[in-house]
């Protein structure tokens, strides 16, 4: 299945194989723990395209170019979601560019 939305209590995922496959099918969330299945990381996402991506920046991008090669891996903007934390892990909706201090990268927090 290719999970479609989580929402707070189920899941809405797409059948990809069997007799029923294109089927959209709701699972109760309580009854599934839910873990990543597929990451990678920034330096090994050079030379990939992605229609959709998400990225999870628990600290800041450091290293000049880097936060460049993770946004330009999805073909369009709004195939891009991102979770950027500060230090107490809770969500924000900004990010410090370390190289260049004047850019700051910001967001709409329902993108």
């Amino acid at each position: 299945m290719i999970i479609r939305r989580l929402g707070q209590w189920f899941i809405e995922a797409e059948v990809i194989t069997g007799s029923h496959v294109g089927d959209v099918v709701f699972l109760p969330r309580r009854q599934f723990p839910i873990a990543l299945c597929y990451a990678m990381t920034i330096n090994k996402s050079q030379g990939q395209s992605l229609q959709k991506m998400g990225m999870c920046l628990q600290q800041q991008v450091f290293s000049h170019g880097q936060l460049y090669v993770a946004l330009s891996r999805v073909t369009s903007r709004t195939g891009l979601k991102i979770l950027s934390c500060d230090q107490e892990e809770k969500p924000q909706s900004w990010m410090q560019n370390i190289v260049y201090k004047e850019i700051c990268i910001m967001w709409s927090a329902s993108s």
